[in-house]
C-alpha cells in the first residue's frame, strides 16, 4: 500500500518492534504508530503484547498485532516473522529492542551468564535482521534500528558481558551499514544511558539490596555521569528511532547515536 501526501510519513509502512510489551520497547512502538506505521509487536509477554496492540489500533488508527516470540531461539524468530509477513506483509521497518541485562564481576560471570546476555543481546538481533533484511533489499528500502547503549561505546565494571555483547551489536550496525549503503537499507543504532525503565529499577533495587543503600542513593550514583543528573525518558529514545525511520533520515546509516544527557561526547 503507497502512502498518499497527506498520510502521515510511516503510513503503508509495517514496523517490527521487539521488546516491544514495556519500557523503551512499547514507546517505540507507540512512536511509529502515531507516525503512521502499522506495528507488529514482539516479546515473550503475550497477554501485554495484545493490550498494547489494541490500544495502539484505537488510538492511532492503524493495525496493530501482538507475537509473542523467543529472539534468542532460531526457530521461535522465524514463526513469529512468518506470521507478521502473513498478516501485514515483509517489515519495512525493524528495531531491534529486545535485551537483558546482569551485572556480577568477572570473577563471578560463569559461561551461563555469559550465553544469555550474548545469545538475546546479540544474537537475537541477527536472527530478526536475517527474516527481515532479504524482502527490505528485494524492495530496495528499509530501515534497521538496533537499541544498543552507552555501554556499546564504553565500559563499566561488573557488566561485561553486556557490554561485550552491545559492542558486539555496534560493531554489527556498522558492517551491517556499509553493505546495505547502495541498496536503500540504512542501519544505525540508538546509545541510551540509565533510561527509566523496569531494568533500571530493578538495578536499583538489587544495588539498595547488596549495600544496604536506599534507593535514592543507588539512583543518585547510576545518574552521576548524566551531566542532566536524571535517568532518560524511553519516550526520548523513542523519538530519535521514529526520526531514523523516516524517508528524510535516508542518508543516516551506520550511526551510533547516543540519548544519555551528555553523558558521553
Amino acid at each position: 500500500m503507497l502512502a498518499r501526501s497527506q498520510d502521515p510519513p510511516l503510513a503503508g509502512r509495517h514496523a517490527v518492534v521487539t521488546g516491544a510489551s514495556r519500557g523503551i520497547g512499547a514507546a517505540i512502538a507507540e512512536t511509529l504508530a502515531r507516525l503512521g506505521a502499522d506495528v507488529t509487536l514482539m516479546s515473550r509477554n503475550e497477554a501485554a503484547l495484545r493490550d498494547n496492540a489494541d490500544k495502539l489500533a484505537a488510538v492511532h488508527g492503524i493495525r496493530a498485532q501482538g507475537i509473542a516470540a523467543d529472539v534468542g531461539d532460531p526457530q521461535h524468530v522465524a514463526s513469529a516473522f512468518a506470521r507478521a509477513s502473513a498478516a501485514f506483509g515483509p517489515a519495512h521497518i525493524l528495531v531491534n529492542n529486545a535485551g537483558i541485562a546482569e551485572a556480577a564481576p568477572f570473577t563471578k560471570t560463569d559461561p551461563a551468564m555469559w550465553r544469555r546476555l550474548i545469545e538475546i543481546d546479540l544474537t537475537g538481533p541477527y536472527l530478526c535482521i536475517a527474516q527481515a533484511l532479504p524482502a527490505m533489499l528485494a524492495a530496495m528500502s528499509g530501515r534497521i534500528v538496533n537499541v544498543a547503549s552507552t555501554a556499546g561505546l564504553t565500559g563499566y565494571p561488573y557488566v561485561s558481558a553486556y557490554c561485550a555483547a552491545k559492542h558486539g551489536l555496534i560493531g554489527l550496525t556498522r558492517s551491517l551499514a556499509q553493505e546495505t549503503a547502495r541498496k536503500g537499507v540504512t542501519v544505525n543504532a540508538v546509545c541510551p544511558g540509565y533510561t527509566d525503565t523496569d531494568i533500571v529499577g530493578d538495578a536499583l533495587a538489587n544495588i539498595a539490596t547488596k549495600t544496604g543503600r536506599s534507593r535514592d542513593a543507588a539512583l543518585s550514583e547510576l545518574v552521576a555521569h548524566n551531566p542532566q543528573g536524571r535517568l532518560v525518558k524511553p519516550e526520548e529514545v523513542a523519538e530519535a528511532v521514529g526520526w531514523l525511520c523516516l524517508p528524510s533520515s535516508a542518508a543516516v546509516t551506520g550511526q551510533s547515536i547516543v540519548i544519555a544527557g551528555g553523558e558521553l561526547m
